[in-house]
């Protein structure tokens, strides 16, 4: 499901650097909004939602460009790049292992920065974010992941950070399977983690998720393949009885 227009969150202190990106990409139809620094990102994504992608500083006032996208990625899988001065090849790899899908060195060419997000969302399935901080999935189940939790049958229920990366990962791809080697890949991008991880992990998600997680009506396993998410309201009936 992809936007009419993508949601690009900029944290830049510079100014003038950051207006000229947010001009830029609002100028080719992108739905920009800009912080100088991470707190106020933050809090924007609490009360109004998720960006598609963000575009992130290193060197910000208060928290390290690291360790603002280290709070993003605590949320959701919300593709990052780094627009930064810093041209150390360690702390390039660095972020890309652990954080970044691409790095963009300062000074860049305004035209290269815009290429380099459409190929970065070209390749990750998008959900259509509204303006709303929680995302209805359907009359039963609201996603709030700013918070990590869900709020299911009126009940609100809390994840824990892989939890709300996963259910990211999976409603983004929503009517498609996700391969297991795919979910690892992006909820533990700097780890040695085995489908074994990934099992447990699911199946503690299903337990907040399902009414019944031996019948799961969210979240379907192809087994020995990986796992879906299916958009399809359960009966109310088994709904009532997990709030």
């Amino acid at each position: 499901m992809r936007a009419n227009k993508s949601r690009v969150l900029i944290v830049e202190d510079d100014q003038s650097i950051s207006k000229l990106m947010s001009d830029y990409l609002t100028k080719h139809g992108y739905e920009v909004t800009a912080f100088p620094d991470g707190p106020e990102a933050l809090e924007h994504i609490r009360t109004r939602g998720l960006p598609h992608i963000a575009l992130i500083d290193l060197a910000l006032p208060t928290m390290h460009g690291f360790d603002l996208s280290n709070k993003l990625k605590s949320m959701a899988d919300v593709p990052i790049i780094f627009v930064t001065s810093s041209s150390d090849t360690e702390t390039i790899v660095q972020g890309l292992k652990k954080y970044a899908e691409d790095f963009i060195v300062k000074p860049f060419e305004l035209r290269e920065l815009e290429a380099r997000i459409q190929v970065v969302l070209a390749r990750m399935p998008s959900l259509d974010y509204a303006s709303e901080p929680v995302i209805r999935v359907d009359e039963f189940l609201n996603i709030d992941f700013a918070h990590n939790r869900i709020v299911l049958a009126g009940k609100s229920i809390g994840l824990t950070p892989t939890e709300s990366i996963l259910l990211h990962v999976l409603l983004r791809n929503a009517g498609r399977v996700v391969e297991n080697r795919m979910l690892i890949a992006r909820v533990w991008p700097s780890e040695d983690v085995y489908e074994d991880t990934l099992r447990v992990h699911m199946h503690r998600l299903r337990r907040k998720l399902e009414a019944d997680s031996h019948h799961p009506h969210y979240i379907r396993t192809e087994r020995g393949v990986g796992y879906m998410f299916t958009v399809r309201p359960p009966d109310t009936s088994e709904q009532g009885s997990a709030s």
